[in-house]
């Protein structure tokens, strides 16, 4: 979706049930997320490694509304972040996002979330997870996941990513998943490597894939 597709953002969108938004693999499960994985957001917002390439640490006094600010949803519930568990002991591992990328601002604007319609924005796929949960193929499954997702479930055209340069581990994740690069890009206010893919370019992966 780009800013200039008004045919998305100005559909109104039935909510998604928690079990359609509740997505697995083959060792993950992805839950939206909310209010009862504070415990999640405080691990991931105050690890110095795991936020390295995202964003400064968030103050402990400050993780609750935080979490319950990105806790919103857009587009009927498709918009919006994902709580990432392991299936047999539900260990919380990580999250994913399908959310709307800033352009010029160094944030998000929480605020151009709306409940029943996609966003005015390019939407990218991300996810962060814990140091436990590296190197073994679990950012790749997860992104392959809500990938599928977003072509499936959405009307989604394309979807865009975007890593810090010095990133190089997730932007292996991305090409993995059939994203291609695209070089430099404008994204929360500089220039940062940017991915894409589109629904077609997905559906041609799947394919050869299957057969």
């Amino acid at each position: 979706m780009t800013t200039n597709d008004n045919r998305l953002q100005n559909q109104k969108l039935t909510r998604l049930s928690f079990k359609d938004l509740t997505l697995e693999t083959e060792r993950l499960r992805l839950t939206p997320l909310s209010l009862a994985d504070v415990d999640l957001t405080r691990a991931l917002w105050t690890d110095r490694d795991v936020m390295k390439y995202i964003a400064d640490l968030t103050p402990d006094d400050e993780i609750l509304d935080e979490t319950r600010k990105v806790s919103q949803r857009g587009a009927g519930g498709r918009i919006g972040i994902w709580c990432i568990s392991d299936r047999v002991d539900n260990e919380k591992l990580g999250t994913a996002i399908l959310l709307p990328v800033p352009v010029e601002s160094e944030k998000r604007d929480w605020g151009s979330i709306d409940e029943q319609s996609y966003p005015n924005a390019e939407i990218e796929i991300g996810y962060m997870f814990k140091s436990n949960a590296w190197g073994k193929g679990i950012a790749t499954e997860a992104c392959t996941r809500l990938l599928r997702f977003g072509f499936e479930a959405t009307e989604l055209e394309e979807i865009v990513a975007t890593t810090d340069p010095e990133n190089l581990a997730s932007q292996k994740v991305l090409l993995k998943c059939g994203l291609r690069n695209e070089g430099l890009r404008q994204a929360y206010g500089t220039k940062l490597p940017g991915f894409r893919i589109t629904r077609k370019e997905w559906a041609s992966l799947n394919k050869a894939a299957a057969d």
